[in-house]
């Protein structure tokens, strides 16, 4: 009996140990829900609250990033007309050249849009006639990329013009991945970016001397910093086609400079400028998925068209600019080169290199 009873407690024990097991974690596993389900409430309610606090503080940012690049531009406020005088602008079917010949048009010049795609400039000149109301306003053809083309536009500028006070080289090309060559086996970006203008510049440099005192403003990029021009290589066909674009901003500077050092005492000035990174069909090229994210910044942060003219504009038509020349020009005002841009011995190597690779003639212009 007392081995049964002995048992029996033992039992009892036992049953009660887990009675009271079982309650105490019910109990526990209660609270422990309960809590649970009250802590991950408030922890979902804090996380919402700091994302929107997040996402509008980056929000903030992007507009104040928006309002410092606007309140930077440079707005050129000079009223200086132009009437009388004759203004060529390369590449005016889109925007900042477009831009640029609707407010020299404006200032009543006569403009002439030189532009590969009559139809497209046609257009164009059309609309600039109806805002600006000044019928002097003409397109002919040229497309840089082809010497024969060149010649065949200063042809006739030289025929049937009788002064030029402003020659803007605006047109400009790129291309990202495709490697292009011109229909006189130069590649196709620095024939259009540089050799063109500078074979065009040779060609009308007499009208403009005539004219003077005349103008030569060459549309450039501070990008230039990212590139360099190879003087071993001066039709880089096999190059990296959107590095390109860079090695021909630098060219342009190169290019100014030595242009200025050559034209002193003349009466011809040449200067060049950064308009800025402009919402332009240039960036065009930029293939998907690529240009997804580019397009979000282009559209938050580039300039437009009509900000990004200003420059040159202003070194087109400014009075205090009369005598300026060798320059470089940001936002409206002078800036700085590296020292790779500002070396006159690379200037003047790249000049004696493009007067052999555009093929000039013993008849041509030379400087």
């Amino acid at each position: 009996m007392d081995k049964l009873e002995e048992e029996g407690v033992f039992e009892s024990e036992i049953l009660l140990r887990v009675e009271y097991s079982v309650l105490h974690n019910t109990k526990a596993m209660t609270v422990a829900e309960y809590w649970n389900a009250d802590y991950l409430y408030w922890f979902f309610f804090v996380m919402i609250i700091i994302g929107l606090l997040t996402f509008i503080a980056f929000i903030c940012l992007l507009y104040a990033i928006r309002l410092y690049a606007q309140y930077t531009c440079g707005i050129y406020t000079g009223k200086t007309k132009m009437d009388g005088k004759t203004v060529i602008i390369t590449g005016c079917t889109s925007g900042i050249g477009k831009e640029t010949a609707r407010e020299l048009a404006k200032r009543g010049a006569r403009v002439i849009m030189a532009c590969r795609n009559i139809d497209a400039a046609e257009e164009i000149k059309n609309e600039i006639i109806e805002m600006t109301k000044n019928e002097n306003v003409v397109v002919k053809k040229l497309d840089l990329s082809s010497f024969a083309s060149i010649r065949e536009f200063a042809e006739d500028i030289n025929k049937n013009e009788q002064h030029l006070e402003v020659l803007i080289h605006n047109a400009g090309y790129a291309e990202s991945f495709k490697k292009n060559k011109s229909i006189d086996g130069i590649e196709l970006t620095m024939a259009t970016n540089h050799y063109g203008p500078f074979l065009l510049t040779h060609l009308l440099i007499k009208l403009l001397k005539k004219s003077s005192p005349s103008r030569i403003v060459v549309v450039a990029s501070s990008l230039y910093r990212i590139g360099s021009v190879n003087l071993n290589n001066p039709n880089p066909v096999d190059t990296f086609p959107g590095y390109l674009y860079y090695v021909s901003k630098e060219a342009n500077i190169l290019f100014t400079r030595e242009l200025a050092r050559r034209l002193e005492g003349t009466g011809v000035t040449a200067n060049c400028l950064h308009p800025g990174l402009i919402d332009t069909g240039i960036w065009r090229s930029v293939p998907r998925p690529l240009s997804w994210g580019l397009n979000l910044i282009i559209k938050g942060f580039f300039k437009t068209p009509v900000q990004g003219c200003q420059t040159s504009v202003m070194l087109a038509v400014d009075e205090n600019l009369l005598k300026v020349t060798g320059k470089y020009f940001s936002d409206c005002e002078e800036s700085s080169v590296s020292s790779s841009a500002s070396d006159m011995g690379r200037a003047r190597k790249l000049w004696e290199i493009s007067e052999k690779m555009v093929k000039l003639e013993d008849d041509d212009p030379r400087l």
